[in-house]
């Protein structure tokens, strides 16, 4: 895989460091008078709940937005690629092997499909929080891409948020007919048998109504071997705006299918790239959300609004692996199969009101949220064939079956003060009481030697106070502070032991009490405009997290949950942006990421070469984390840089380059595992990658557009993310025998060289 070397280094960060974190470009210019002439005005949304806005330049923090405009534009698959390509401080980790199943990290936060990832971003749809309640996972492949209108990147522990907000929130607005008139029919195919079908169709409704529709559908192979993977996706919305009143209805399902085959060693991916350890790793995700959003204006001051929805889902997950419990002659099973079956239901309100008066833009609002889920577990022993697939050889045994329920309660408020003219101040909280319980029904109904019944309650208030002054109309200034919190799940307050580690997502143990995290955000920084329409902005930002809630490996997937005392991320933010004609925009961003342990700890990690070296760490397999040490995961330097060049009024090519500095894997917290060519390999690192994507678009006519993208230009080599963890195939693929395995190094192969090419159609406004 590649690997800059230090004078590559050395020019990334010399280039970047005259930069500034770049607005996307596309973007309505923040406002500000120039050369006698107004440029108007972009608004974010601030609370969950759509319709309260404020002008950009009046938050006090690096919000950054784009629109469907520019997901199209860049020709992404989904979310997740478009921000990893798009938005600074974002990178990915393709842990499980599958372009939907990626963990996004934003300033050093996860969102992740993947229990045991620490969560600590909160995604919103229509405002409503999407993040599952069983372990507060996102499922990217149920966010219907082609119904994004526009999207939001809240940095910071924003209270108003909520739950899980601790280093930000992405908050998505969907479109509606009005808005979005037509139909559009796309098709596009390509590498990896990717196929991918979008229709859309938006019309306005008498009297003010609006209806809008989206299909989506995706099949691929996968580059990988026996990597196949099914997206269906369905997104309908209808409203009205009749004078005071407006509403709208929206319905979301989701019906995919995903294979991810996850981490392979070193070692076996030299051989060949595309196979896979064991197998099958199969995901399978149904979900249907209603979403009901109204306002009321009861004067020209104030407004009141209200969000109410309720999500039904139904998650399976089927896993091959590598039978730890193998011990000829005891045990002659080389694989045991994973079988996971929960089902969800949730539902919510909020209600908020926003008031003008004076200097004063007041917003009070109250939400109730609960959940229920219905979680099972079984496994089976079987033998592994040649492909290294698990075929059982007994009936599947139930090892957990378990109920659990969560209930949030909040009250919140915001205040955005004008001071003056060029300066407000905005102070803004919420009060969160959350209650959540897990129920063993195992023991109860199934005699099971499990004790999983647990319950929390975890109450707290998040302020947050921020100051924004527009000192000329090309230059802002602001700084801000907030604090914000996350509570246990039931997942996790139901695999907490760390003398029974769990096998995620598939086995849960006993649950000594978890603290929730508390997480608190500084930031500050200046954005302004230079001529001729030069964008340029600079910020800092330092978090903390107090009781941090993380997964502690024990193995390749086995571990625990649990509470460590403080981690810090602090960084850098800059970047210049410039569309320098209708013909002619580019974009160009720099990020500098610290994240480490702000505390002393023991946690185990058996494939360290490290493990049970240190006097300060006397468990089985433990190593010594010290304060300093780096978060794995997190590469600290990344720069991205974006051109879209219109060559013709018919012709546009683009081009995203993205690079990454190197990072530690998990299992090497603390940074001294070192390989000895007997017992230990790998490095404990994997190298850091660039990566260059190009796009065109040609208008055949009016209605007709053609586009092409190419992934991964020069077929680099690299890998996303890895762990430390123990093997037991020989160099040919074989089972080797218990007393031969070795501990490795596993890596996240990314994906080589691709091109699709697709045609859009609109059939009519």
């Amino acid at each position: 895989m590649s690997r800059p070397n230090k004078r590559t280094s050395r020019r990334l960060i010399g280039l970047a460091v005259a930069a500034a974190a770049c607005p996307m470009p596309g973007q309505a210019q923040e406002a500000a008078a120039q050369a006698g002439s107004l440029l108007p005005v972009e608004v974010v949304g601030t609370t969950p709940v759509p319709g309260i806005e404020v002008p950009k330049d009046q938050i006090p923090s690096n919000v950054q937005t784009a629109d469907d405009l520019h997901l199209r534009r860049v020709q992404s698959l989904n979310l997740p690629d478009f921000m990893a390509t798009q938005l600074p401080s974002v990178n990915v980790n393709e842990i499980q092997g599958n372009p939907y199943q990626v963990d996004v990290n934003y300033r050093g936060f996860s969102a992740s499909p993947v229990l045991g990832t620490p969560q600590g971003l909160s995604v919103y749809q229509d405002g409503v929080r999407i993040n599952e309640p069983f372990g507060d996972v996102v499922n990217w492949d149920l966010i219907p891409k082609a119904a994004i209108s526009s999207i939001t990147l809240l940095p910071g522990s924003n209270p108003l948020f909520g739950l899980n907000t601790l280093g930000g929130a992405l908050s998505l607005q969907t479109k509606r007919g009005d808005t979005h008139p037509g139909t559009e029919l796309e098709l596009q195919a390509g590498s990896f048998g990717r196929v991918s079908t979008e229709l859309t169709h938006g019309r306005k409704l008498a009297e003010g109504g609006h209806l809008f529709l989206a299909l989506g559908g995706l099949n691929e192979d996968g580059w990988r071997n026996y990597s196949p993977s099914r997206v269906r996706q369905l997104f309908a919305k209808v409203g009205q705006d009749s004078g005071k009143l407006s509403w709208d209805l929206s319905f979301t399902h989701g019906d995919n299918r995903l294979v991810g085959n996850g981490l392979l060693p070193e070692s076996m991916l030299m051989q060949n790239r595309k196979q896979v350890y064991t197998r099958p790793d199969r995901t399978e995700n149904r979900m249907s959300m209603l979403t009901l959003n109204g306002s009321y204006r009861l004067s020209d001051q104030q407004t009141i609004s209200m969000t109410a929805y309720s999500r039904r889902s139904r998650y399976s997950t089927l896993n091959g692996d590598l039978n730890d419990d193998f011990n000829p002659p005891d045990n002659e099973a080389t694989g045991v199969e994973n079988r996971t079956y929960t089902r969800q239901h949730g539902e919510g309100v909020a209600l908020q009101s926003t008031y003008a008066a004076g200097i004063h833009q007041l917003t009070f609002g109250a939400s109730v949220d609960r959940a229920r889920t219905h979680f099972l577990q079984t496994a089976a022993e079987g033998l592994l064939d040649a492909t290294r697939a698990v075929v059982p050889q007994e009936e599947a045994e139930v090892d957990a079956l378990l109920a659990g329920k969560s209930r949030t309660a909040s009250v919140y408020f915001s205040d955005l003060v004008t001071l003056r003219p060029n300066l407000q101040l905005s102070l803004s909280g919420r009060y969160n009481d959350t209650r959540v319980t897990t129920r063993d029904d195992g023991r109860a109904l199934l005699g099971l030697s499990t004790q999983l019944d647990g319950e929390g309650r975890y109450k707290k208030f998040n302020p947050a106070i921020g100051l924004t002054w527009q000192a000329t109309p090309q230059l802002t200034a602001y700084a801000g502070w907030s604090q914000g919190s996350r509570a246990p799940s039931p997942i996790e307050l139901g695999c907490s032991d760390p003398q029974n580690a769990c096998v995620l997502p598939n086995a849960l143990q006993s649950d000594p009490p978890l603290k929730q995290v508390v997480s608190q955000t500084f930031e500050t920084g200046l954005r302004g405009t230079l001529d001729p329409g030069l964008r340029w902005n600079a910020s800092v930002f330092r978090t903390v997290n107090k009781d941090d809630l993380l997964f502690v490996s024990s193995g390749l997937s086995r571990g625990y949950f649990s509470n460590f005392g403080r981690t810090l991320r602090q960084g850098v933010e800059l970047g210049l942006s410039q569309q320098m004609t209708d013909r002619f925009d580019w974009s160009l961003s720099y990020s500098y990421l610290r994240a480490r342990y702000d505390s002393p700890a023991c946690l185990v990690s058996e494939s360290n070469s490290s493990a049970e070296t240190s006097p300060a760490c006397t468990g089985e397999g433990e190593i010594a984390v010290r304060r300093g040490d780096r978060l794995p995961g997190l590469p600290a330097h990344s720069l991205k840089f974006n051109v879209d060049w219109r060559v013709t009024p018919d012709w546009s090519v683009g081009a995203q380059y993205r690079a990454y500095s190197r990072q530690n894997v998990r299992g090497n917290e603390n940074g001294l595992h070192t390989p000895d060519g007997a017992d230990f390999s790998g490095s404990g690192r994997i190298g850091g990658y660039a990566l260059l994507d190009l796009t065109t678009r040609w208008k055949l006519g009016r209605n007709v557009e053609l586009f092409a993208k190419v992934a991964n230009v020069f077929n680099r080599r690299y890998a996303t993310a890895g762990q430390l963890g123990r093997s037991g195939f020989d160099a040919s693929g074989a089972v080797a025998a218990p007393d031969a395995w070795r501990n490795v190094q596993f890596v996240a192969p990314g994906a080589p060289r691709a091109v699709w090419v697709g045609m859009r159609v609109q059939l009519g406004v």
